[in-house]
């Protein structure tokens, strides 16, 4: 019962700790990201703005296509803002 409590408590503080920042590939998020200087940038960073804020070629989080797109993504190959944004926009 005590290791429930404990997980719940590391689920709701995992949850929280996401809250305030931008979604990735969002206009707040490509517009954060232009402030802050490339050479902060993740590899993961990186290649999300390239491929959601600069080319433009993947879908907008959280769109119809975009679930379908996950749904077809191996789980094991999700980064992790994938799977809060999938929780967040696909699962109903």
């Amino acid at each position: 019962m005590k290791s429930m409590r404990v997980l719940a408590m590391v689920a709701v503080l995992g949850l929280l700790a996401g809250c305030g920042q931008p979604e990735v590939g969002s206009k707040a998020w490509c517009e954060a990201m232009k402030q802050r200087p490339k050479s902060e940038w993740s590899l993961q960073e990186a290649a999300d703005y390239a491929s959601y804020c600069a080319l433009g070629i993947k879908d907008p989080v959280g769109s119809k296509a975009w679930c379908e797109r996950m749904d077809e993504k191996p789980k094991g190959d999700w980064t992790a803002s994938e799977a809060a944004s999938y929780a967040k926009h696909c699962v109903f």
